[in-house]
């Protein structure tokens, strides 16, 4: 009758009250044990009131209409956690195509991702594969069917900023700058020219994910790893910042993701270390 009694209570101090009966069987003491039950059980019960009771008013977190539809987008998302599939038809068909001798391939997150390649290089044979929100270690899994396989010429890489954001979980300076350098030690592996974009800088809300002394940091790391490497060094953070260390205003719709006038700061940066890279 006890026993049924306690598999109503809180499953933490059920398990409390059957260690302590265990116990007392252990010794023998069948009495006691009945004892230590009438003496333990109502202390616990006042413990979870608090947890566990009849309410006057029924007010429960207020829930969505349709919750198949995220928990759908939740699944495919993991599915295809690196996104391998966004780009997958686009590289088929591309690699249908005779290889141009000067193809740049542009490897990022958001940034990349709305830079239209045809309004803002017009003519070049340049090739977005820029993705939304990710971080290096998902760039990394990209590096053979979004890079190598598409034989570019040089590769140029912005990214950093999802990882010091936590974008995919919490990441060390070390984590990200292996990640950096195994992107361009397979690309130098394949005779693909590596160009390292800096972390742009940031302003208003999106300081709170991106401090700009992490920024500054990953930022002076990656010029020195480029002067080791032979890779170019692609200074976006210099153009873009203020005098307050922040990013200028005017140039980005949210304090990260360029405008158009931002996008215009950065094309000619971009365009001169390509054509310093292919030299």
């Amino acid at each position: 009758m006890l026993r049924a009694w306690l598999l109503l209570v809180d499953p933490v101090l059920r398990v409390s009250a059957f260690m302590l009966l265990e116990d007392s069987i252990i010794m023998g003491f069948t009495m006691t044990r009945l004892r230590i039950a009438s003496l333990v059980l109502p202390g616990l019960l006042i413990g979870t009131a608090a947890q566990a009771q009849l309410v006057e008013e029924y007010n429960p977190p207020r829930a969505g209409c349709c919750l198949t539809g995220p928990a759908q987008t939740l699944l495919n998302g993991l599915q295809d956690f690196n996104q391998l599939g966004r780009y997958d038809k686009a590289n088929i068909e591309l690699m249908k195509q005779p290889v141009d001798p000067k193809r740049v391939v542009f490897l990022g997150d958001s940034i990349t991702d709305g830079w239209n390649m045809n309004t803002y290089f017009p003519g070049k044979p340049f090739v977005n594969r820029g993705i939304s929100g990710q971080t290096t270690p998902q760039m990394l899994v990209r590096m053979y069917p979004d890079v190598i396989n598409l034989k570019p010429a040089a590769v140029i890489l912005l990214a950093g900023t999802n990882d010091i954001a936590r974008n995919t979980g919490p990441m060390t300076a070390k984590q990200i700058q292996e990640n950096i350098m195994a992107m361009t030690e397979l690309a130098q592996a394949h005779g693909i020219k590596v160009l390292l974009s800096s972390v742009t800088p940031v302003s208003g809300t999106m300081l709170t994910g991106r401090p700009p002394a992490d920024i500054l940091k990953l930022n002076t790391w990656m010029k020195e790893y480029c002067a080791k490497v032979g890779a170019t060094y692609v200074d976006y953070f210099s153009a873009m910042i203020d005098d307050k260390g922040l990013m200028k205003p005017g140039i980005a719709r949210d304090g990260l993701h360029p405008n158009d006038e931002g996008y215009k700061v950065m094309v000619p940066i971009a365009a001169a270390a390509i054509e310093k890279a292919l030299q």
